[in-house]
């Protein structure tokens, strides 16, 4: 018999305890636990909001407990389950959103992460040295803009702030690529392991992960049985085996059909120019001191145009050190149209050959289903008219697709023909969800490296 006691609601769900929450959960439909993850999500936006803004408070009127500990930060770990480093960045943030009521605001209001809010924060307390200081609110809604929401990733902030930075460029090393900054610890522990801890540059992370990541791969045993190894088990044996595989023979395994290397996407032009610094008139301000320009159209750059270098791995990369490693480089051409789209090659073999396995990666940059963000290595080339029904091995017929995405595509089991992929007028993949995700319907494409999610 059901009572009343058996119903449970989503409120009550978000709003009770966390203890008994699991059984709760399975008296839910499927539709009502998604509203759960988001009510909660929001949730901790708001609380995360609160937080900070009650600890940048007792910043500015703190009392004796406080002043006992050194900083706001370690008294907020020493009171609460966070570390040091958290709550010192808690802190921080919290005193930098003084001077900048619009990133507060929207902070508040829940549409940006704590996360996002301390990048923008950053980038306005430090901007480039070539950036007048009237540049700095159509800056800062171009940043805006791109992290708020959940659309936002942490990678199409980066590009944002990389956009940036290219326009006002100066003689200074961002900190991402600045090597002199780069620390390696290795310290024996008392059980007889080694503990490692290290931070690096942008392009010693890029060949750092492009070594791994052939030899991280998850491995199936001969009867078919899926690797079991956790991800972060799978990249310390790949370490083990690149120290062995280099003291051995120095060699490096394969990536993706290729052996190991580091990959710059960059067009040929923006290689070769040097832009002017945008405080220039004829690329920045006009005389009532408003800026123009593909960068700050509709208060949003052109992210289908980045004009920086863009490492698979670890992203965008100054053209500055992009053109220092063109120096001593072995260049592949990939051929483009108007739209930045690759051109077609061996239309009638039904492989893909690795040219145009690279022309693949310079378009989509890794899965492009939206919001994964699985690099190049671990993708493989869809045909969107199978091969089998006369679709031909042309790029307007094939897209980068990781392997949950592929199996998604090609599932029979259900979810055939629920997400449809179509090549658009730029030349490029969209895909259209079903009705039960967006009843409109609309294209949208990947949002972790690229621009707008959808179009109507």
């Amino acid at each position: 018999m059901t009572t009343v006691n058996d119903f449970v609601s989503v409120g009550d769900v978000v709003a009770g305890s966390a203890t008994g929450v699991r059984g709760r959960l399975w008296r839910l439909r499927p539709a009502e636990v998604r509203d759960v993850a988001v009510s909660v999500s929001a949730e901790i936006l708001r609380l995360e909001a609160i937080r900070v803004a009650a600890v940048d408070a007792l910043a500015l009127n703190p009392d004796e407990q406080v002043l006992c500990y050194r900083g706001l930060g370690r008294w907020l770990a020493a009171n609460t389950m966070l570390q040091n480093a958290a709550g010192n960045k808690i802190a921080a943030l919290g005193a930098a959103l003084r001077a900048f009521p619009d990133i507060t605001a929207q902070f508040e209001a829940g549409d940006l992460s704590l996360d996002h809010a301390a990048m923008i924060a950053a980038f306005c307390e430090s901007p480039p040295k070539g950036m007048p200081d009237r540049a700095l609110p159509s800056c800062m809604a171009t940043l805006l803009a791109a992290g708020s929401g959940v659309e936002a990733t942490t990678i199409k902030l980066r590009y944002a702030i990389a956009v940036l930075e290219r326009i006002f460029e100066s003689d200074d090393t961002p900190p991402g690529e600045d090597d002199d900054l780069n620390v390696l610890r290795i310290s024996p522990t008392l059980n007889g392991r080694v503990a490692i801890k290290g931070d690096f540059d942008a392009l010693t992370g890029e060949m750092l992960l492009s070594a791994l990541s052939g030899l991280s791969m998850p491995k199936p045993a001969a009867d078919g049985t899926p690797d079991q190894r956790s991800a972060a088990k799978r990249t310390a044996d790949a370490f083990t085996e690149l120290i062995r595989r280099y003291l051995d023979n120095a060699m490096t395994g394969v990536d993706g059909g290729q052996r190991p290397h580091v990959n710059v996407h960059i067009t040929a032009k923006d290689l070769a120019e040097h832009r002017e610094c945008a405080t220039m008139r004829s690329e920045g301000a006009s005389d009532d001191g408003e800026f123009y320009g593909s960068a700050f159209d509709d208060d949003e750059p052109d992210f289908e145009d980045l004009d920086v270098g863009y490492m698979p791995w670890m992203g965008p990369l100054s053209v500055s050190l992009t053109r220092m490693l063109a120096c001593d480089c072995m260049l592949s051409t990939v051929l483009m149209d108007g739209n930045g789209a690759p051109l077609d090659a061996t239309p009638h073999k039904r492989l893909v050959t690795p040219e145009q396995r690279t022309a693949l990666i310079a378009r989509d940059k890794g899965c492009a289903f939206p919001n994964c963000d699985a690099v190049p290595a671990w993708c493989d080339a869809h045909h969107i008219k199978p091969w089998s029904t006369g679709g031909l091995t042309v790029m307007d017929n094939l897209t980068l697709l990781c392997r949950s995405h592929h199996r998604l595509i090609h599932s029979t089991s259900g979810f055939r023909g629920i997400w449809e992929i179509k090549m658009g007028d730029d030349h490029k993949p969209w895909f259209i969800p079903p009705a039960a995700i967006d009843p409109k319907q609309r294209r949208r494409r990947s949002t972790t490296r690229q621009g707008p999610v959808h179009r109507d």
